[in-house]
């Protein structure tokens, strides 16, 4: 198996500081709770701000912070959230488009 520089180092301060369990156990802090994260989530889904076609990674960062729902956020953080919430809609909610569709479509006929 190979091993970067950087991760042998990361790993190495990582035992020096909190101990060989949490060297050889990483496991990260969550940035938001799950509130913060629907919150986020019901954001990207809303229209964009005036003058822009989409939310981008960072206009979604510093609109939360906007709205004070987090004292700081960075967009790489935005970035991963949406990954990781692909169980928060139920199948049966979902009604799967007809052949030649490319869009989801919710049971009461909005679309997402």
């Amino acid at each position: 198996m190979k091993v970067s520089q950087p991760t042998v180092s990361r790993v190495r301060k990582q035992y020096f500081e909190d101990g060989l369990e949490a060297a050889l156990n990483r496991h990260y802090h969550r940035k938001l709770d799950g509130e913060q994260e629907a919150r986020l989530l019901a954001l990207a889904c809303s229209e964009p701000p005036e003058g822009q076609a989409r939310w981008s990674l960072r206009l979604l960062a510093d609109r939360m912070v906007e709205l004070e729902v987090v004292e700081d956020l960075s967009y790489q953080t935005v970035r991963r959230t949406p990954k990781k919430r692909t169980e928060a809609t139920s199948e049966k909610a979902v009604v799967h488009p007809t052949q030649g569709e490319r869009r989801v479509c919710l049971e009461d006929g909005g679309c997402a």
